[in-house]
Formats: structure tokens, sequence, C-alpha cells
């Protein structure tokens, strides 16, 4: 293998159908990132009939194992040695993994309460591990793949379009199929033929990743050496990964929560109706077309200063979201596009950085903890979209949410509708506008792409006298 001569490096561009391949990747990603956050607290709180406060942990805990497991996942992929690549045998074996233990997530029993919420933490917490050894070789691959700068990040374009459709089709009709099951046979039966349904899109997505990269370069440097901690040790003396990494877990629990609310606010604040449907669409709709202009963007001004202005979009509708109170339907969906543009570039930016940040310590360093990068980075967003949920079930159960079984209809006291709305907008706000203070002390794009600088500098700049 060769050595990595860093981030700031110009190299071949990747042949279009890999960049498709890697891509397809992003329908496990997307499917498996969205829909648990969607509808397992509402499958908890008002199938199973378990208490907001305990659901919340219920979600918790088996991400928080994630969060342990994924520098180790990261760490055995870096020592791979397999003669199909040192990453992409993980894809196969653990996303099919992944997408047999999604479906036996809403197969077991409804009753006793404590056998049915057993069997939830028990497969969830098999789904996710397995999600680990899938999720973290999967994000490691780009700084493999290609050493150019501006290749990954159009890389991560194909990736966050194939994402936004992912969580266009798992968050728009996963939904869909628990009501129109559950209303001809019971909600129970509808949560078992989604998670079926999930399954067979996990697989897909699987198989494309893993067929996709098979003629992916790799210029991946020698594995590590020394044990996990002291590799560890050595990723968080990066100062620029940790900057990036608090930036996106403090996004991702805002978004988490978003999340969480979407079935809530849909059902309470918008009658329901499809909203939760219309929500999404409103959310990722705008990320289908706003994809490739972050690419521009970048291109001309750099990845942090896109990351920035992304972000600014992403506190302007989530406060925007705040009117779905007043059941003005047309207006929440405004604000979640507003929100739908900034995730995009949210997404774009800090997946293409990571690899830059890893790569240039591959460089500086000649070993490969690319690996361990990912890892943590997956850990932490992990983390992130986990407590995202539990926040949301903490601040419905600070506002008195009344939980049923079987979807029976409960009113809820007007402290417990607030608390939906504001779980939902104010609290994600206060949450994305806090990683501002982290990601302004990210300093690679100015050392190995000052793209603003050198424009600032030729604008003041006489213009030469033509010939």
């Amino acid at each position: 293998m060769s050595s990595s001569p860093g981030p700031g490096a110009v190299a071949a561009p990747l042949p279009p159908a890999v960049r498709r391949g890697y891509a397809l990747g992003s329908v496990a990603t997307g499917t498996f990132g969205t829909v648990p956050g969607l509808l397992l607290l509402p499958y908890l709180t008002d199938t199973l009939g378990i208490a907001a406060g305990v659901a919340g942990v219920m979600v918790f805990l088996p991400k928080a194992w994630d969060v342990l497991l994924n520098p180790v996942a990261g760490r055995i992929s870096d020592r791979s040695t397999h003669l199909r690549g040192r990453r992409r045998p993980f894809l196969l074996r653990a996303g099919l993994l992944l997408a047999v233990t999604f479906a036996l997530i809403f197969a077991g029993p409804s009753e006793p309460t404590w056998l049915a919420g057993g069997w939830v933490v028990l497969m969830f917490l098999a789904c996710a591990s397995a999600y680990a050894f899938f999720q973290v070789p999967y994000v490691a691959m780009p700084a493999e793949m290609t050493l150019d700068y501006d290749e990954r990040t159009r890389l991560m374009t194909w990736r966050v379009a194939v994402l936004a459709l992912a969580i266009l089709l798992s968050g728009a009709t996963a939904p869909m199929v628990v009501d129109a099951v559950g209303e001809a046979t019971s909600e129970g039966t509808g949560y078992r033929v989604m998670g079926v349904y999930v399954g067979v899109i996990l697989v897909l997505g699987v198989l494309g990743a893993y067929f996709g990269t098979r003629r992916a370069p790799d210029h991946g440097v020698a594995s590590p050496t020394g044990t996990l901690g002291e590799q560890l040790r050595l990723v968080g003396q990066s100062a620029d990964f940790r900057n990036l990494l608090l930036t996106f877990v403090l996004q991702a629990l805002g978004i988490g929560a978003m999340l969480a609310g979407v079935a809530y606010v849909a059902t309470h604040l918008l009658d329901g109706g499809g909203a939760s449907t219309f929500l999404f669409v409103a959310f990722v709709g705008p990320a289908l077309v706003v994809t490739p202009l972050w690419e521009r963007y970048a291109a001309r001004r750099g990845k942090r200063r896109g990351y920035v202005v992304a972000t600014g979009f992403l506190i302007v509708g989530s406060v925007g979201l705040l009117v779905a109170v007043t059941g003005a339907a047309w207006a929440a969906y405004l604000a979640a596009a507003f929100v739908g543009v900034g995730y995009a570039g949210a997404q774009v930016f800090p997946m293409a950085m990571v690899p830059d940040v890893a790569a240039e310590h591959a460089a500086r360093t000649g070993e490969n903890r690319i690996g361990v990068f990912t890892g943590v980075w997956t850990a932490g967003e992990t983390l992130g979209l986990a407590l995202g949920p539990g926040l949301y079930a903490l601040v419905l159960a600070l506002g008195g949410y009344v939980s049923s079984r079987g979807g029976e209809e409960v009113a809820q006291p007007d402290s417990a509708v607030t608390a939906i709305a504001i779980g939902f907008s104010l609290v994600p706000a206060v949450l994305v506008a806090l990683s501002l203070l982290w990601l302004r002390r990210y300093t690679l794009d100015d050392r190995v792409h000052p793209v603003a600088t050198t424009d600032a500098v030729a604008a003041t700049q006489p213009e030469e006298p033509t010939a």
C-alpha cells in the first residue's frame, strides 16, 4: 500500500461507478439512522404502554453500547488483511446481520409489558452491534479511496444525495406501512410488517455498497501499532478532530430529538392525516436539490465556512418549527424545508472533513488509524442520535405526557402539548447553536485549502494590464 501524501494532495478522480456504489451504503445508514429514531419511541409508549421516561432509557442503552463498540470495530477493521479489502467484507457480513436483527426488534411479544420491553432492548442491542461493524468500516473507506481534498467532497455529495433519498423513502413510507397494515389488522402487526419492509431496504443498501466498491482504489498506509487505548489517545490529541466531533455530536443530538418528535407533532399538533410523511418530504426534498450546491460552495469557500452556513439554516429552521404548536401545517412544512437545506450541508461537510483529518494524521505519522478515527466519530454520532430520543422523552415526561397501549387515544394535558412542540423545535435549535462554539476552532481548512484567504488577497490586488 502507498503512503498517503495528505488531505491537500491532488489525485485522479474516482470512477463514477465507484462513487455511486459507495453512496449506496447510505441507503443502509440513512434508513437505520432514521426509522428507530422516528418510530421506536412511539412504539414503546403508544403500543407497548411503556412510560415515556423508561422508554427513553430503553432506546438509549443499546446505542450507549455502540459508543463503546465503535472504536473497537474501527481498530479491528484497521488490522484486517482480508483478500477482498480491509473494509469491504465487514459491509456484507455485518450489513446482512443488521437487516435481520432490525426486523426482529418488532417481531417480539406485545405483553406482558416487561417481556415485550426486554425483547426490544435485546434485539436493538444486537442490531446496534451489527450496525457498528457496518458503519465504521464504511465511513473509513473515503480516506483510503482517494487522496484528493475536493474528490472527497464529491464523494460525500453522492453519498448525501443517496442518504437524503434513503431518509425520504424510509422515513416517509415506514409510518405509512404501520398505519396501513395496522388499520387492516392491528397496530402491533403493522410494526412487524414494517420491520420486514425496512429490513429489505437495508439489504439492498448493503449489497449495493459491497458490490459497487469492488473496484475502489485503496491508498491506505500501514496498520497501526500499540494498544487501542494508546491509539485513542493519539486520536484525541488532534484538536481539529475533537472540535469537529463535538460540533457533530451536538448537532446529532438536536436532530435525534427532532426525529423523535415527528410522530408526536404529527398526531397531537397537526392532526395526523399523513402529516409525518409531509414533514419528512419537506425535510428531505430540499436536500436533494441543494446538496450539489453545497459541493460548489465548498470548492469556492472551503468546507468549514460551508458547514457554518449550513448550521445557520438548521438553527433558523428549528426555531421556525415552533409554529407547529399553532396547528398551521403549511408553516411547519416550510420551516422543515429550511431544516432540510441546512441538514444537507451539515452532512456533506463533516463527512468530507473527517477523512481529511484522518488522512492528514496518517500522512504525518505513517500509520493508518483511519478506522480508529471513524470508530470514535461514529461513536459520537451514535451517542448524539441515541441521546436525542432520550432527551425528547425527558421533555415529554416533564410535560406530563400520558402513555397508552395499542394505539388507544388518550387526552394529553396542555403541558404535554407544549412539551411536544418545544422538544421538537427550541431544544434542537439551542443544541445546534452551541455547536458553533467548537466549529469555529477547526483549522485544517486554513492549512490545506485556504480558498477564502486566497480569494480575499486576490481581490485586493490590482489587475494586470492586458497586452
